[in-house]
């Protein structure tokens, strides 16, 4: 059996768990990043850094959350005295490498399982920190808020538009080219990115779908993807090992 193609759509500073899971698991990876981060110093989140004192919580919803904060403020982490919460096991990992005890991770990784938890613990009337991305979805401040709860929301790093288009528009020649097997998505703006860039989104849809095995995180990226009507399928745990582990179970059957 031939080596599976995988396509990496995660922003390159995330991607080498990915590509590194890829190699080990028998497939060669192509990095074509839909979308960068860059961390950045917003105003909201040096006002969330000089009210560190009066948060009961601090959420992080990803790993570059904990990089911005480290890079801006060093010695912030250091210093919480308040709960946190993650999303993801590597989040987590990457709170706990940094000194944290981490209180609360969701038995689903994503913001209505974190809304769940909150709501089984009764958590409500608390100041409640939030550093992330504003292009994130509303729904987590809004439903801790509904709880009666008090958000600050902080922009810790920007999700920017893919600053090497022309890797992506080689991948999208390439997947024409039938040289992709499969192709990963991790987030529904690295799907968005992907069809902005995609000069024919419905002929390049129905290629994901019909030419290619198309693997995504989690139900949120799929919702995504089934706006484009893409054939799809994810793991029931939402992380990159569990999603790569499915990819290539699946590969296996449809090619063994």
């Amino acid at each position: 059996m031939s080596k599976p193609v995988v396509a990496i759509t995660r922003p390159k500073d995330r991607a080498k768990k990915a590509c590194d899971i890829v190699e080990k698991l028998g497939g060669k990876a192509i990095l074509a990043p839909t979308l960068d981060l860059k961390p950045v110093n917003s105003e909201s989140l040096k006002d969330l850094v000089k009210r560190k004192d009066e948060l009961d919580w601090i959420i992080f919803t990803s790993p570059t959350t904990i990089v911005s904060l480290n890079k801006f403020y060093p010695d912030f982490l250091k210093s919480l005295t308040c709960k946190l919460a993650v999303i993801g096991n590597k989040t987590g990992k990457l709170a706990e490498e940094n000194g944290l005890k981490v209180d609360l991770v969701p038995e689903e990784f994503t913001a209505e399982g974190l809304i769940e938890e909150f709501k089984r613990r009764g958590i409500t009337n608390k100041v409640i920190g939030i550093p992330r991305t504003v292009s994130a979805r509303p729904i987590l401040p809004e439903e801790l808020e509904k709880l009666g709860n008090e958000v600050i929301l902080a922009e810790a790093y920007k999700s920017l538009f893919p600053m090497d288009k022309d890797a992506v528009k080689e991948l999208i020649s390439k997947i024409e080219n039938k040289e992709i097997d499969a192709i990963t998505f991790t987030s529904p703006l690295t799907v968005e990115n992907f069809f902005k860039i995609a000069e024919d989104e419905e002929k390049t849809a129905k290629l994901l779908s019909d030419n290619l095995l198309t693997v995504c995180i989690g139900p949120i990226t799929a919702k995504v993807l089934q706006k484009y009507d893409i054939t799809y399928i994810y793991p029931d745990t939402y992380t990159i090992p569990d999603m790569m582990e499915l990819l290539f179970k699946k590969w296996r059957e449809l090619n063994g």
